[in-house]
């Protein structure tokens, strides 16, 4: 379980936090949330699923074949996929719910990338007290993924009211024989075929087409996660995270704008 501390000025004011230098953070992820506007960055790198949370089905990233292992993470921290999960990009920043349901914007303690006051960093609050605008980006990038993600859960929803998601076989070749990977979903391709019109006008009205394609074209970088799978991680090479600190020690975040608005590619 994540160490949340909800970002006040009472506590915070005088602090400092630094980005994620490393995505060894996410190393035990073997599947990440992935929302729908991320869709036509992550599928051309990413094989890309659905698992089940109780009657319903989520959309994720398929990132590992064994529990407990994001083969897309390498020892020395490098992702070593082409497309980051939107997911990761606002650690170690997540919004949570209080007991009155109030949303609130809070840091992972468990990260060790919180600081004392004094220390080389950046601010969460400028003088006047408000946020920082490097936290507000943050904010408003997290908001997104929120309210995308509620979209993504809607298209899911209707995908599989229409029968459209079944399980995905997946065997691999181990030393020992093969191994049947269990728990991941993909779209049913002869269900899709066979929809009548109407209900193939219900998935272009809600907005689901896009969400099927990308899931299907995503199917085919499975052999590389396999591949990537049947070895062990990369040893550390001395220079672990050169690709993400290449901005002279700013950090960046153009990955979050797009002509003014936030964007997750």
């Amino acid at each position: 379980m994540a160490q949340l501390t909800v970002i006040s000025r009472e506590q915070h004011a005088d602090k400092r936090w630094k980005r994620y230098s490393s995505y060894s953070f996410a190393a035990s992820d073997a599947v990440a949330p992935l929302v729908a506007q991320e869709l036509s960055r992550a599928c051309l790198t990413l094989p890309i699923g659905f698992v089940k949370n109780g009657d319903a089905y989520q959309l994720v990233a398929v990132q590992g074949l064994q529990q407990g292992r994001n083969s897309w993470v390498g020892a020395d921290g490098r992702w070593r996929g082409g497309y980051v999960p939107a997911v990761y990009r606002g650690y170690p920043f997540v919004f949570a719910r209080t007991e009155d349901d109030r949303r609130v914007l809070c840091f992972r303690e468990d990260s060790g990338l919180l600081l004392d006051a004094g220390s080389e960093g950046e601010r969460f609050f400028g003088d006047d007290g408000r946020p920082v605008k490097l936290v507000q980006d943050l904010m408003n990038f997290l908001e997104q993924i929120s309210v995308n993600g509620q979209l993504t859960a809607r298209i899911c929803a209707l995908l599989n009211e229409h029968g459209l998601i079944q399980p995905w076989n997946i065997q691999l070749k181990a030393n020992n024989g093969e191994q049947k990977v269990e728990g991941l979903f993909r779209v049913d391709e002869a269900a899709l075929n066979a929809l009548s019109g109407e209900a193939f006008e219900a998935l272009r009205q809600g907005g689901a087409l896009p969400l099927v394609y990308c899931q299907l074209l995503s199917m085919q970088h499975l052999p590389k996660l396999a591949r990537l799978a049947s070895r062990p991680p990369a040893q550390p090479s001395g220079q672990a995270h050169a690709d993400l600190a290449d901005n002279g020690g700013d950090l960046d975040l153009e990955f979050l704008h797009d002509n003014g608005n936030i964007r997750f590619n």
